[in-house]
């Protein structure tokens, strides 16, 4: 079973997310080892400036480097990434887990990721070009990595 790991900057507050979340980890523990790390943004002013926003982010990539682990592809999500069909990211996942190697997808706060992240990543991965709320979006690559196993799976779940 392929180890899939998602840190993620802030936690889930509304009671819908917490419950899609919750359904899709249950419905993923057939087929990944999934572990979701929530850690605490650096806190900014209202309106921080660019220095203010570029220090955040390095101290949060401080805080992420240290919890990715070993033999893992990483994954960043951010919007300057590679779009993928679901099916392209399925056979993703299908030539990782050959590998015997895990997952880690990387979600960044409301200002995104140091680009230290973004450089030492396997994978740069944007799934549009739309922004979506970081806590939503936890929901949809959650679903997404669903989508991809039962893919892989031939599962009549993806149509």
């Amino acid at each position: 079973m392929i180890k899939c790991k998602i840190i993620t900057l802030g936690s889930l507050k509304e009671n819908f997310l917490k419950e899609a979340s919750n359904e899709y980890r249950k419905r993923l523990s057939r087929f990944c080892d999934l572990e979701i790390l929530e850690l605490d943004p650096v806190k900014l002013p209202d309106s921080p400036s660019k220095g203010e926003i570029d220090s955040a982010l390095k101290k949060e990539a401080e805080l992420i480097i240290k919890k990715i682990p070993s033999n893992s592809k990483v994954i960043a999500l951010c919007v300057e990434g590679k779009e993928l069909s679901s099916e392209d990211f399925a056979e993703n996942i299908k030539e990782i887990s050959a590998l015997g190697q895990g997952l880690c997808f990387i979600i960044g706060s409301s200002y995104g990721l140091n680009e230290e992240i973004k450089r030492n990543a396997d994978l740069r991965l944007s799934v549009s070009k739309m922004t979506f709320p970081h806590k939503l979006f936890r929901v949809m690559l959650l679903e997404q990595l669903y989508r991809a196993f039962m893919i892989n799976a031939d599962s009549q779940y993806h149509k």
